[in-house]
């Protein structure tokens, strides 16, 4: 009979936190949904945790949930890490071919890989998460996305490493740790969220991913196939949310509420459409009172700062204005109305919202791309056995014997 697992992926957001639960039979490519719970984050600031006992509480709240939905113990999850320390460096990596037949074989491949990891990184507490190689050379000869086999005296690997700040990397283990639960596998934001909703075409023509999450916004481009650019900027929808705060003189929950209910980028464009805006009043102690144009010039004026750093950082890879599959948008703040449009405009380059993709009867929506990426790789990586490919598992041996 085929084998059934389950896999769970957690996501830990500054906004909530998410857990899903799906089970699945080996080599049957339909899974089932069995539960999906979530909380508002504690201990969470711009996707670090700072508070590990407060995180590792609300995390313990929602295995109990999802045990009680499926009906089984939930041991291990598939989890993302965040936070703006997250960054990447390209590498270089070149080893003697081993064997005397001169064919390159696993133990060469490894290596190649771990001579391009001898790199100084950008912090003094620095760790490297994962290593992607973007290209093989063989001899001189590049361009190969796989070196097994061929035969050659020297190999050269061009790859990028994608590193953070080991102390929030570590807090985000034993966070994990601590609520009861083992890690089958730590994966970066943006990359969890490129898994659920860009196609295979996308990433060979060039893409790039912008998930816009409560705390921070994760940058993945792809091109040809392979991960060329990965960035995490400290800042996200959440922003939005306190700068309306601010501006209206309001609290956060219904700044929040003014957000969800009537925010949007598009600036009234006709003289029509501006003298038809009217007054907008939200109930409370004091009823707020705002204009649609004044809401409007608050968000969009941190959205265009927003899509001003991805043009800078598109321009340190000379990608701006350059990749044919353009931005694709994801995360809870895609939801934005006229956010697409903005970005068209403001990158110069074609914009469509991301949702995952392959969950049956179940609704995607932006918010959700994290973590269905996290239960796509999972059953990915079950399907293939047990097989460690993440480097962040050397963090795990300082808590797990």
């Amino acid at each position: 009979m085929p084998k059934q697992y389950i896999i769970n992926a957690l996501d830990i957001g500054s906004g909530s936190i998410k857990l899903l639960s799906v089970s699945k039979k080996s080599g049957e490519r339909d899974f089932e949904i069995l539960s999906q719970n979530q909380e508002f984050s504690l201990g969470i600031r711009k996707g670090v945790v700072v508070d590990v006992s407060r995180t590792a509480a609300t995390i313990a709240s929602l295995v109990k949930k999802n045990e009680q939905d499926c009906g089984q113990k939930i041991e291990s999850v598939y989890a993302n890490i965040g936070g703006g320390h997250i960054s990447c460096i390209s590498s270089r990596g070149l080893v003697s071919v081993s064997r005397a037949d001169q064919k390159i074989s696993e133990e060469d491949i490894k290596r190649v890989l771990q001579a391009a990891q001898a790199i100084s990184l950008p912090s003094k507490n620095g760790e490297i998460i994962e290593v992607f190689p973007k290209e093989f050379i063989v001899d001189g000869e590049g361009g190969l996305k796989q070196a097994l086999g061929l035969e050659g005296v020297r190999l050269e690997v061009e790859a990028l490493i994608l590193c953070g700040f080991s102390p929030y990397l570590k807090n985000s283990s034993q966070t994990i740790l601590d609520s009861g639960l083992q890690i089958s596998e730590l994966i970066a934001d943006p990359l969890a969220s490129a898994r659920a909703v860009l196609t295979l075409r996308e990433k060979e023509l060039g893409v790039c991913l912008l998930d816009i999450g409560a705390g921070t916004i994760g940058m993945a481009v792809f091109e040809e196939g392979n991960l060329i650019h990965a960035a995490v900027f400290p800042f996200g929808s959440g922003h939005i949310t306190s700068d309306i705060a601010i501006c209206l003189k309001t609290d956060i929950d219904t700044a929040e509420k003014i957000k969800l209910e009537f925010g949007t980028c598009r600036i009234p464009c006709s003289k029509k459409e501006k003298k038809a805006e009217k007054k907008i009043k939200i109930d409370g102690e004091e009823p707020i009172i705002f204009s649609r144009k004044e809401l409007t010039d608050i968000i969009e004026a941190r959205v265009l700062e927003v899509f001003d750093l991805v043009n800078k950082e598109l321009k340190k890879i000379s990608r701006q204005a350059r990749l044919p599959a353009g931005i694709v948008l994801t995360g809870g703040g895609a939801r934005l109305s006229g956010i697409k449009e903005i970005a068209k405009k403001e990158l110069k380059l074609p914009c469509r919202i991301g949702i995952a993709q392959g969950f049956p009867n179940f609704q995607a929506e932006p918010s959700l791309s994290t973590l269905y990426g996290l239960i796509l790789e999972g059953l990915d990586l079950e399907e293939e056995g047990p097989k460690p490919r993440n480097i962040l598992r050397k963090i795990l041996k300082v808590f797990i014997p």
